[in-house]
């Protein structure tokens, strides 16, 4: 069934598209190849435009927006440098499976290939880094690509989809074509898992002594959390999650063993080294994760749930290979359980392992710490905001010590780890999320790298928490250069470059507050999230030197893992 109208104008038709899609919100910024969009934007009521200040912050707000609401975020961009500036965030989305659409300008067909004023490839830039990507060349095209574009990124594997709009097929006229359901040659994601396959995988779960649920981001991208829950209750298995698939299941459950990795526990780490079936949904199994790939989980049998069959074997071969819909997998695995394996011994060594290495930091000392800080949050929050962290050091923490209890409630950066992402990933968020507190977490160098996007949520009066963990230095690099590169800060100390965070706050509007004491961080979180009439800033000075344990060195094993500051005598 496809709707017909009279002719329109290609710019009549790109909105008239996202009308079809229920778009509420486009991230953009306008320019002279997208002007007649603009132009008819104008006149538009049923979304909403939202003026950023750089066009890498319109890609990590619908980043965020995505994330948070499970929606596909649109950006909306001119040509040449308005499409370049895109990058970063199409990367960052496609290394995470972000469900967004890029929109930009380009110049007019006949012109394209002729170093025109404002020209790029951005097809050609951006096919590495998108799911799939469109030059439109005839309006005629233009309504089924749009269609085609929401239809790619959405489903599936979700991921970036871009597409280049000349100016004048902007400008062209034809009749609006919207079709209703879309089928595409070669293209067909699998939801349902081969039934076989999923009977062979409850065989060896009930006869498994030592089983572990190892969750990726794909839990919550197909909205299979409850599957997962029910599943992991009924079946008493202990379930531990990649930095994406935080959330997925509840940290506050005694069957959560946190994360699992580089920065992950200690006892979720020893339980992926010991396991005799290590049961993979959503993950990719990515080097942060895995670390030495030989090392990694070889006393388990391994199966591998994942809607995209190119990432099966990909990094870790597998004995039992799943493709489909995590949500739908589980459901189907569920069924197949009739019996519980009986757990007891191997609860009682995962226990051990927890009290042996549990969490810990300095306390006590008069000094702020970034962990302390967290775990206000945390408390504050009863683990139920919508958390969006930068990257680096307080990443990490963030993931160890604030408790997450809800899907969609953890929005990072993880594959391309983007400094810069989280302050415009929380506006996104907050358009997406009203009834839940919204709290970006950076650090003070990655908070530089977008802060021009605070005049975008103060002008939206968005009531954002930004929380800034200064410890005057690049923490996760200058970690790394006290661990493994002979103690050498080379351009990591930003101490005597830093602004002031409190005057750069108020002078974009936001109601700011710093501190050094942790006496002072139990009221100023008070003040801050009782104020939501806009957003409000809060700059923690944090002990410069803290680092982050346990950590297993890049490319090393679980035997490698590191859960403290080695003494110098230790060294030795």
């Amino acid at each position: 069934m496809r709707t017909v109208t009279p002719k329109m104008t290609g710019a009549e038709i790109f909105f008239e598209s996202l009308k079809k899609e229920k778009v509420e919100y486009v991230f953009g910024y306008p320019g002279g190849a997208v002007l007649k969009i603009y132009e008819k934007l104008y006149d538009v009521d049923f979304l909403k435009h939202i003026l950023v200040r750089h066009e890498q912050g319109a890609t990590h707000m619908a980043e965020g927006y995505a994330k948070a609401t499970g929606k596909v975020g649109v950006v909306l961009v001119t040509s040449g440098p308005g499409a370049t500036n895109t990058v970063t965030g199409i990367a960052d989305a496609y290394m995470d499976s972000v469900p967004i659409v890029v929109f930009t300008g380009q110049v007019p067909t006949h012109l394209i290939g002729n170093d025109a004023f404002q020209e790029a490839d951005i097809v050609g830039i951006t096919r590495p880094i998108t799911k799939h990507n469109f030059l439109v060349r005839d309006v005629n095209e233009l309504a089924l690509t749009i269609k085609k574009a929401f239809y790619i990124a959405s489903t599936g594997r979700p991921g970036p989809v871009l597409v280049d709009l000349p100016k004048d097929v902007i400008n062209s006229v034809c009749e609006f074509d919207y079709p209703e359901k879309i089928e595409l040659r070669g293209y067909k994601p699998t939801f349902l898992g081969h039934q076989n396959q999923i009977k062979k995988a409850a065989e060896i779960l009930k006869k498994a002594k030592r089983p572990l649920l190892y969750v990726g981001g794909g839990v919550i991208m197909s909205n299979g959390d409850r599957e997962l829950r029910l599943f992991a209750k009924e079946n008493n298995l202990p379930v531990t999650m990649t930095l994406q698939g935080l959330g997925a299941f509840p940290m506050t459950d005694t069957q959560s063993l946190g994360m699992l990795g580089m920065h992950g526990t200690y006892w979720a780490n020893q339980a992926v080294n010991n396991c005799d079936v290590l049961v993979s949904l959503g993950a990719r199994f990515d080097d942060r994760v895995t670390g030495k790939v030989d090392a990694f989980a070889t006393k388990a049998y391994k199966i591998h749930v994942d809607i995209d069959p190119t990432c099966i074997d990909k990094n870790i071969v597998v004995d039992l290979p799943i493709v489909g819909d995590v949500k739908h997998v589980l459901a189907e695995l569920a069924a197949e359980m009739d019996e519980a394996p009986d757990l007891t011994e191997w609860w009682q060594q995962i226990n051990t392992w927890r009290e042996e290495c549990p969490l810990h930091y300095e306390k006590n000392d008069g000094k702020l710490r970034s962990e302390f800080i967290i775990e206000k949050i945390s408390e504050k929050t009863k683990g139920e905001a919508v958390v969006i962290t930068d990257v680096g050091q307080h990443q990490m923490w963030v993931s160890q010590y604030y408790k997450f209890t809800n899907p969609r409630s953890h929005i990072t950066s993880g594959g391309l780890g983007t400094m810069g992402f989280s302050l415009p990933a929380s506006i996104g968020a907050a358009f997406g999320i009203k009834d839940r507190p919204i709290v970006s977490i950076s650090g003070d160098g990655g908070f530089q790298m977008n802060i021009q996007e605070l005049v975008t949520a103060a002008y939206n009066k968005l009531p954002i928490k930004f929380i800034i963990l200064n410890n005057s230095f690049l923490g996760m690099v200058r970690q790394w250069q006290e661990l493994f590169h002979a103690e050498k800060y080379s351009f990591t100390d930003l101490s005597d470059s830093n602004p002031n965070f409190v005057k750069v706050g108020e002078a974009f509007g936001l109601k700011s507050f710093s501190t050094n004491s942790p006496n002072n961080v139990d009221d100023i979180l008070e003040q801050a999230f009782s104020y939501n009439a806009g957003p409000v800033l809060i700059e923690f000075k944090v002990v410069k030197e803290d680092m982050v344990f346990p950590i297993i060195p890049a490319g090393q094993s679980v035997k490698e893992i590191m859960t403290k500051r080695l003494d110098p005598k230790e060294m030795v």
